[in-house]
């Protein structure tokens, strides 16, 4: 499959020779902690909407988006005429926490677009640049206006790269953040997913919170993602997220819903949490609210505004251009309904992209919520592992399970709310049953690859690396769509049919279809 117009001659081997250069010292002169660079190891140069082009002529589809960041796609005509406006007025670019004409107009657009029942009561702290800033100053909100020092957050997540917003991710080594399970069907904790599995986690929740002997002191709040992206675009059942506030409501921790990679829009919703009509206490926004530049904010409830002058702080907090690019972005997500847009196209891409689960057994689960979506790979060869997940009882087949996670979805309205789901109303009997085939991240690099010769820029996620993710802008047209789903389709066809020429190599099987050990 074609991925530019034809570039021959000179040119193109002037331009690849430029290109190959800058990748070289890129390597040599970088930290070894660059990440995107490694799998992605191409040289943009120029970008619109959707498209990148490398320094070599070759065209792409980018749904990475700058991890999320580019709601409206690169270069968005309403970005640059902000940016352009603010450039030619002559105005000062950074003002630490002054006010301006800019700053207010984004402080009124964000106020507009915030969860009802927050708008009216919200105070907006402006950070660093980065999500991560954010995360820690929710931290240190919520800990001055409680008292308390200790956090709940959930397995799984993923707040940032700083010390505090690590400690609340997933992959903390040095605990000091309390995990509580985060309901999933393909993979459930409790290995029956559906609404029982939910039910098991929030009854979890409760228990941690009000036995005195948890282990776990009354925290000073409660931080979670509506949809888990980082960790395997894994969206939070409605009824779930409804009980986590009645929880924390109730015995008054501060619930802060990290919607930076999950808000303006990208979900179907202008917030994620608006999906269940929760209205968190706490908001950490970043990403698309810059328009593409650096920004980073908190949202909350007025009486937890208990700060002194100086408490947090942030040398970049006042950066103007970004003010100006985030309220083109906001007032154009909202003035064009692009929220709903994404929703549909969403759910158009994942009925399609289920069919990739009916065709190879190595497409283990294709979940998500409006833009934001998942296709797990798994290993096809791999045990499945009993009582690992109750989203496929009952099932023998390496595919699928859309029809049991429905049911298990099904049968008694409002479980989540009375607690008082059975395990027959789930189809659950307590039996364990079939899980999951182990996650295949070989497979999915294999995938990413394929998908790049094919000129389609995608992400990689999830416990083990094992998903591949699209996160396309939401201006994307219906033919684009079509584009970035035809080839992901056929990536994914060219490595389950032939993964050893894509680079991944089947483990070794002993006769009853154990793994060989290494040699």
């Amino acid at each position: 499959m074609a991925v530019t117009e034809p570039v021959t001659g000179e040119t193109f081997g002037g331009a690849r020779a430029a290109q190959e250069g800058i990748l070289r010292r890129q390597s040599a002169r970088e930290s070894r902690a660059r990440t995107y660079a490694r799998a992605l190891p191409i040289v943009p140069v120029r970008a619109r909407g959707l498209t990148i082009e490398g320094a070599d002529g070759r065209r792409y589809l980018d749904c990475l988006s700058g991890a999320g960041t580019l709601a409206l796609g690169h270069n968005h005509p309403v970005v640059l005429e902000a940016i352009r406006k603010v450039l030619d007025s002559g105005a000062p670019l950074s003002v630490l926490d002054l006010a301006t004409p800019v700053k207010d107009a984004f402080t009124t657009e964000l106020f507009r677009t915030l969860p009802p029942g927050l708008a009216d009561r919200a105070r907006v702290q402006f950070c660093g640049p980065a999500g991560t800033d954010a995360v820690e100053a929710a931290f240190k909100l919520v800990r001055a206006a409680t008292g308390r020092t200790g956090i709940l957050a959930f397995a799984g997540a993923y707040h940032g790269m700083t010390t505090g917003a690590l400690a609340a991710s997933g992959g903390a080594g040095d605990v000091r953040v309390a995990r509580l399970p985060y309901p999933q069907d393909y993979r459930c904790p409790f290995g029956v997913g559906g609404r029982r599995g939910a039910e098991l986690g929030a009854r979890w929740t409760e228990t941690v919170l009000d036995d005195p002997k948890s282990g776990v002191p009354l925290p000073a709040g409660m931080i979670l993602e509506p949809v888990q992206g980082e960790g395997g675009v894994i969206p939070a059942p409605d009824d779930w997220l409804r009980r986590m506030r009645r929880l924390t409501a109730d015995r008054s921790v501060p619930l802060i819903a990290d919607e930076i990679q999950t808000g303006v829009g990208r979900t179907g919703a202008f917030w994620a949490v608006e999906h269940s009509g929760v209205t968190p206490d706490v908001m950490v926004l970043s990403k698309a609210i810059g328009g593409s530049l650096p920004l980073a904010v908190v949202v909350y409830r007025d009486d937890l505004d208990v700060w002194e002058p100086g408490a947090h702080a942030g040398t970049f907090r006042g950066n103007q251009l970004a003010m100006a690019a985030g309220t083109a972005t906001l007032a154009h997500v909202r003035e064009n309904a692009l929220a709903e847009r994404a929703g549909l196209l969403g759910a158009r891409m994942l009925a399609q992209l289920r069919r990739l689960q009916d065709d190879f057994a190595c497409v283990g689960d294709v979940r998500g919520r409006g833009l934001m979506i998942g296709v797990e790979l798994v290993d096809p060869e791999g045990e499945e592992p009993t009582g690992k997940t109750g989203a496929h009882a009952g099932e023998t087949g390496a595919h699928g399970g859309r029809d049991a996670v429905a049911a298990a979805r099904s049968g008694v309205e409002n479980s989540l709310e009375s607690g008082a789901v059975t395990g027959a109303e789930t189809g659950w009997d307590g039996a364990a049953r079939p899980g999951p085939r182990p996650a295949a991240p070989e497979l999915a690099s294999a995938v990413q690859r394929a998908c790049l010769e094919r000129g389609l820029i995608v992400e990689l996620g999830g416990r083990h690396g094992g998903v591949v993710r699209l996160l396309p802008p939401l201006t994307i047209t219906d033919e684009q769509a079509d584009a970035v789903l035809d080839r992901l389709a056929d990536a994914v066809t060219a490595v389950a049919r032939d993964p050893a020429a894509h680079g991944h190599v089947p483990r070794r099987r002993r006769p009853e279809g154990r793994s060989a050990p290494d040699d």
